[in-house]
């Protein structure tokens, strides 16, 4: 099977997505490895692809996205980032694979996933939940099980599709619904893609709930979910192999939630140690924290999140200022301090 496997991120994410594409070539030397990057190179960090693990970049400005900078104004930095994962995957089906794995970039492999590769043989569609196990005390219902039915049923940090059949038909719609639906508005029903993605057993046939404990682990299922590592060195959840973890919020948030479920189950606490030394060798000073070239305006000045909401809330702005980032006359930003916003 012809497998591309890509990842959605900034240059402040390259540390981790490195680790995830050096994990990914260990395991599956043969695909093909993506970087889908929304952002600019800092000034002072020289990008060059063949110091990467990837293979190639796809830049999100080239995907055809009409009305870009308008279109991408309307998104904070984790919305944009996951937005363009169904443009991508729509595109990437007629590229000639036989299926596109999609991971987010502060993930890892543990070993191959050559299981998914299998799954793939009969179904079209791959997701995994966040939990596969109920939780029993009331603290985990109230942290993991009602988190996951606010924020959605399965963690899109991973998904995976035949390139024909149901899969393509599901890589349309998830174009369709993250160009104009990705938002992080959970009073109106949205967590970005993943809740779109409740829908998707109910949409679509030849689709697979991926149920294995070893697959997705992270702070929101630790609480049912052991870790040991066997005589051999294999590390293993709950009897099965560890296939990839997903570290999510990397800093204090990701620590107490990891320390609150992880409790004395040791290995855990290893994982994280060596995923965090990962990332720092994999760190480049040149890349300012945070950095993410569109989450300023043209002069340097921050774009505030309801300076973005505004704007994709109001048809005019949208036709008034067609690109929102430019300030050299004035612009949408000389607008806001004239209302007083």
């Amino acid at each position: 099977m012809k497998v591309l496997c890509y990842s959605s991120f900034t240059f402040s994410y390259l540390n981790r997505a490195r680790v995830l594409f050096q994990t990914l070539r260990r395991f599956h030397p043969d695909w093909e490895l993506v970087a889908l990057i929304t952002d600019r190179p800092p000034d002072g960090f020289a990008f060059d692809l063949a110091d990467e693990p990837f293979d190639r970049v796809v830049w999100a400005q080239d995907l055809g996205i009409p009305d870009f900078q308008a279109w991408l104004f309307k998104h904070d930095v984790v919305e944009v980032c996951t937005a363009v994962k169904g443009p991508f995957l729509h595109q990437a089906c007629g590229w000639g694979s036989d299926a596109v794995i999609y991971l987010d970039p502060d993930t890892a492999l543990f070993a191959d996933l050559a299981p998914l590769e299998a799954l793939l043989e009969d179904h079209d569609i791959l997701l995994t939940p966040h939990l596969v196990d109920p939780n029993e005390s009331a603290e985990a219902i109230r942290d993991n099980d009602l988190s996951a039915s606010r924020t959605g049923i399965f963690n899109l940090g991973f998904v995976a599709v035949r390139t024909s059949g149901e899969g393509a038909r599901f890589a349309r719609w998830w174009n369709d619904r993250l160009l104009d639906w990705c938002y992080d508005d959970m009073p109106n029903g949205m967590f970005v893609d993943q809740r779109w993605c409740d829908h998707v057993p109910a949409l679509f046939d030849k689709v697979k709930v991926v149920r294995d404990p070893g697959y997705n682990v992270a702070s929101w299922n630790l609480s049912t979910r052991t870790v040991a590592v066997q005589k051999d060195g294999q590390v293993t959840v709950n009897g099965a192999p560890l296939r990839f973890w997903h570290f999510t919020k990397l800093g204090p948030m990701g620590d107490a939630m990891t320390k609150k479920y992880g409790g004395t189950n040791f290995p855990v606490y290893e994982i994280w140690r060596w995923y965090k030394a990962q990332v720092g060798e994999a760190t480049d000073p040149a890349i300012p924290t945070g950095w993410w070239a569109y989450g300023a305006y043209s002069d340097g000045a921050p774009i505030e999140k309801s300076h973005r909401v505004l704007y994709r809330e109001r048809a005019d702005l949208q036709a008034a200022f067609p690109d929102p980032f430019e300030t050299r006359e004035g612009g949408y930003r000389k607008w806001l301090i004239a209302e007083g916003l």
